[in-house]
């Protein structure tokens, strides 16, 4: 699943394409949406908050998407088109007068409506690290509330901090040496807070470090444990281990980790 960093540079991306202008032709190839005709409209601004994108428009409607497992954009320049095999994939379309045209293709979740109204579908997250004004007080108290809940588990609710997924959960877990199933109560919070915006937000505005955890881009090596298991530590040889899902996780996503650097406590 794409991460806040993903979405981050996603937004800056469709921001330099479609921020001002006015749609010639705006779809919302959705069930509950599909009379809603966009063309006409500005696109005023592209704001994200964690994994969700939000493009605002000169009326008062935002448009809410997100992308989950399945979902992506594209931008093709004026006079291009998608390949045909695509185009039964697309679930938004926003053709800008005389410019570019941004397609979301299986895109899981649509929503459409008053901006006031997809704001609210967003009320119940966390601070993002992303944002230009972060609450990192208010993450890290998120972080301490959540008692004996598993830190892995924790880093992935989006009430508690809104952006990290599973990758960011590992990486950080090994950084801050801690062992993915330590009690949210015991990690010193700030400090884990404090790495998790700094590394996101080189991860997402630095050219070419896009979730290079470890500083090394070659393949292989651009992350210390996630997706590395069986493989040598890249800091002390152990060979990282992996569970397949993290407890009470309902994606069932993996946790990976050196028992070395990460010792149970």
């Amino acid at each position: 699943m794409p991460e806040g960093d993903t979405v981050f540079v996603l937004a800056a991306r469709l921001r330099r394409a479609l921020d001002g202008a006015l749609l010639r032709a705006g779809r919302l190839q959705v069930p509950a949406h599909a009379v809603e005709n966009l063309a006409g409209r500005r696109v005023v601004a592209h704001r994200t908050h964690g994994k969700h994108l939000l493009t605002d428009f000169d009326d008062d409607t935002t448009l809410h998407t997100h992308l989950r497992m399945s979902g992506s954009w594209t931008v093709v320049r004026a006079g291009r088109s998608i390949p045909q095999r695509v185009r039964p994939d697309v679930r938004v379309r926003l053709a800008v007068v005389d410019g570019p045209t941004a397609y979301g293709i299986l895109l899981p979740v649509v929503d459409y409506g008053w901006t006031g109204d997809m704001n609210a579908l967003i009320a119940d997250l966390g601070p993002d690290p992303l944002h230009p004004v972060f609450d990192a007080e208010l993450g890290a108290g998120n972080i301490a509330a959540q008692g004996r809940r598993p830190i892995v588990s924790t880093l992935l609710d989006q009430r508690v901090i809104a952006g990290p997924g599973n990758l960011w959960a590992n990486e950080l877990c090994f950084l801050r040496g801690l062992w993915p199933w330590t009690p949210s109560g015991d990690v010193d919070a700030q400090r884990l807070v404090a790495l998790l915006e700094r590394a996101m937000r080189h991860s997402a505005t630095v050219p070419g470090a896009m979730q290079v955890t470890t500083g090394d881009t070659r393949k292989g090596r651009s992350h210390w444990v996630a997706g590395r298991a069986g493989q040598p530590c890249l800091r002390c040889g152990t060979s990282i281990r992996v569970v397949a899902e993290i407890p009470g996780d309902p994606d069932r996503r993996r946790t990976w980790w050196c028992p070395s650097c990460q010792p149970e406590r």
